[in-house]
């Protein structure tokens, strides 16, 4: 009955629906206007997602309003690191992005595709939030990599004539950008609202906000208090 606007991504989008998540704040966003879903994959990197997103977005059903493709930072890990098994090499990951892309062009040539780069990298950070041991004592993700990516995923944008989100960029454009990071990596609570603030603004961009969306029902302001049923008659 809604349209939706689906989140596919990796943990960052997984992440989202966290309390404060950039998701959850944008399924508060438009409640009664459009489900957001959540599919969203800690972990992955473009390779496993064009391995699973025949299953995650099968041919039937209706196109959604928009869908958001946030994928790069598991595919920038090092690949000399500890978390080397994530890496996809850079022309990989743009071979692979284009091939999301692709496939939801097909199912779905109607719907509005924005890409979002990787985050910036706080390299010390990483080390003080180890999730595996790092015997290197060396970051197995780095913001020089990370803005790599982040070039390529703006590259396929270009080509595809797609809407973006230069996270990489944007971020660091604030003094503080590091705080925008819980782990030098992941949000926090603070770069979740400057997510959610981008996604917001570049959905109104692309005509999908409060103002062009009806409610799914009467709102109760436009029910009369003194004939109810009313309201519901059509």
């Amino acid at each position: 009955m809604r349209p939706k606007i689906y989140l596919f991504g990796d943990s960052i989008t997984e992440g989202s629906f966290s309390n404060g998540g950039w998701g959850a704040s944008l399924a508060h966003h438009f409640a009664r206007m459009a489900d957001v879903v959540l599919r969203g994959y800690i972990g992955y990197n473009t390779r496993w997602a064009l391995k699973v997103i025949h299953k995650v977005f099968p041919a039937a059903g209706d196109a959604p309003l928009a869908v958001t493709v946030f994928f790069g930072a598991n595919d920038a890990a090092l690949p000399d690191r500890d978390s080397g098994f994530q890496h996809v090499p850079l022309d990989e990951y743009k071979h692979n992005l284009l091939a999301i892309v692709a496939y939801f062009k097909k199912q779905w040539p109607s719907t509005r595709i924005i890409l979002i780069t990787p985050p910036p990298v706080d390299d010390n950070a990483r080390l003080l939030y180890p999730f595996v041991e790092k015997p290197l004592g060396l970051p197995d993700r780095t913001n020089e990599a990370a803005c790599q990516y982040a070039k390529q995923c703006l590259d396929v944008a270009a080509e595809c004539g797609l809407p973006a989100i230069h996270l990489c960029e944007k971020m660091q454009q604030l003094p503080d950008w590091k705080s925008l990071l819980s782990d030098g990596l992941h949000l926090s609570q603070k770069g979740n609202k400057f997510v959610f603030e981008e996604v917001i603004n570049l959905l109104a961009k692309e005509q999908i906000s409060l103002e062009t969306l009806p409610a799914d029902f009467p709102l109760i302001s436009e029910i009369d208090p003194n004939d109810p049923l009313k309201s519901f008659a059509n």
